[in-house]
């Protein structure tokens, strides 16, 4: 009779249903760096989680979400207001899943993808998250080169070349420490949320018409301009790499490896993230709102440019300052996505091939890729170009976004894999809703292009 190895790992251990077992841990140099005590309040560890949730949520309110938010509010007032809304509750639910992941397995997304699928399946990913992470920073590099032209009257072909630098910033503060960015991602949150809350006073939209904004209407699947833009709102709002981030992020906590911390930590983490999303919900929100309060209202029905809304903001509600918050608010999200952005970078290079690279040169590469065709866009089309390149930037996110999800709920589905944390079925159910209204959205929207390219 065979006599049990005792040492040997339990059959919902780390590794259990997965390819390849795990190999490093992601973001080595931050990994468990910030302790969790068991004996502490419960107030206090939910502090000591609080942050990474922060990090996600700014890539809900990046400048890719300025641009489709400004042309959905100023063509369609309030109407687009539900796929906001829609968005962010999927984004809630997706971005849950990515941190159970992390928890639970001790996998990012990108390492779980490299060790369960072949390399070739694991390769494909990966060059397909890479282009979702280059259309990103693209439109980081935009919204931030954009901002420094209004504030500091930067050319934008030379405010597009200075961003490359802020990767001095972000050496910085990750010597510092995994909290000291945290901390700066909030403030510049913080900074953005007030903001808009002057904007939104200056504006003074009606709340009757923004309520109703909030409840769908089939208008959105039958005027194809609208579902661009719609689709743009989704694929900026719900962000492929996001999930990469967050559950990677989550495990920069060091806890006991027992199931019942895993529980608590997994409680505190989704409280995190949904308070910060729903931050980020009023952000983007208020966005779409200012431009229907002033542009859609005012007849400008045709501002998606940037510059445009910054031109007109000021003359069209008799504030001389509020143009200068509008460029100062986007300054603080184009340099709050950097930031997050050289994290997703590295966690998808490293978690998808198993090789390191020093984070600033990951970034610069990932930053090289985003300025050429900025500087082209800019040097061909001028101002006008910059702003259709951003839209178009996040319906090449929300493209990409069911070959992130898709995965994440597989995984996160397979008792094998999680053990006592798989999904339970209605989280399954409302989990495989959303990729298929994802996936839906997009086809939708490809089918209507190529008819119109045909007709």
């Amino acid at each position: 009779m065979p006599i049990k190895d005792e040492s040997a790992p339990p059959q919902h251990s780390q590794d259990a249903g997965w390819r390849s077992a795990r190999k490093s841990p992601s973001l080595p140099e931050s990994y468990q760096s910030i302790p969790v005590q068991h004996h502490w309040p419960w107030w206090r560890k939910m502090l000591a989680f609080a942050g990474p949730g922060y990090l996600v949520a700014v890539g809900y309110m990046d400048p890719g979400n300025w641009a489709t938010d400004l042309a959905g509010g100023s063509q369609f007032g309030y109407k687009l207001l539900c796929v906001i809304l829609m968005s962010n509750m999927m984004a809630v639910l997706l971005q849950a899943l990515a941190g159970k992941l992390g928890v639970a397995t001790g996998r990012d997304l990108a390492q779980a993808c490299r060790d369960h699928y072949s390399f070739p399946v694991s390769f494909v990913l990966w060059i397909l998250c890479e282009i979702a992470i280059c259309a990103m920073d693209l439109a980081e590099v935009i919204g931030s080169a954009i901002a420094l032209n209004l504030l500091f009257h930067i050319p934008l072909v030379w405010g597009v070349c200075l961003t490359a630098f802020d990767v001095l910033l972000i050496m910085y503060f990750q010597h510092l420490g995994f909290r000291y960015i945290e901390a700066l991602i909030i403030a510049l949150s913080l900074l953005i949320g007030g903001c808009f809350w002057l904007e939104i006073v200056f504006s003074q939209p009606s709340f009757s018409e923004i309520m109703s904004g909030f409840i769908p209407t089939s208008e959105i699947l039958t005027n194809s301009q609208m579902l661009y833009v719609g689709i743009g709102i989704l694929g900026a709002t719900v962000m492929p790499h996001n999930l990469y981030l967050h559950s990677s992020i989550v495990q920069t906590r060091k806890y006991a490896d027992k199931p019942e911390a895993k529980k608590e930590a997994l409680r505190f983490i989704t409280i995190d993230s949904t308070v910060a999303l729903t931050f980020a919900l009023f952000i983007n929100a208020a966005i779409l709102i200012v431009a229907a309060a002033v542009f859609h209202k005012g007849g400008h029905t045709g501002v998606a440019e940037i510059q445009d809304a910054y031109k007109l903001l000021s003359p069209e509600l008799n504030v001389p300052i509020a143009s200068t918050i509008f460029a100062l608010a986007l300054l603080a999200s184009g340099q709050n996505s950097t930031l997050t952005g050289t994290l997703a970078g590295q966690i998808v290079m490293e978690g998808f091939l198993d090789i390191r690279l020093r984070p600033w040169l990951r970034r610069l590469i990932t930053r090289g890729i985003a300025i050429i065709p900025a500087i082209i866009c800019v040097v061909l089309y001028g101002e006008s170009g910059m702003a259709q390149l951003l839209i178009f930037s996040q319906v090449i996110l929300s493209l990409q976004l069911g070959f992130a999800v898709i995965p994440l709920i597989i995984f996160t589905s397979d008792k094998v894999k999680m053990g006592e944390f798989v999904n339970s079925f209605w989280t399954k159910a409302l989990a495989w809703l959303c990729a298929v209204i994802i996936v839906g959205l997009n086809l939708k929207y490809l089918v209507d292009f190529i008819l119109s390219s045909w007709s």
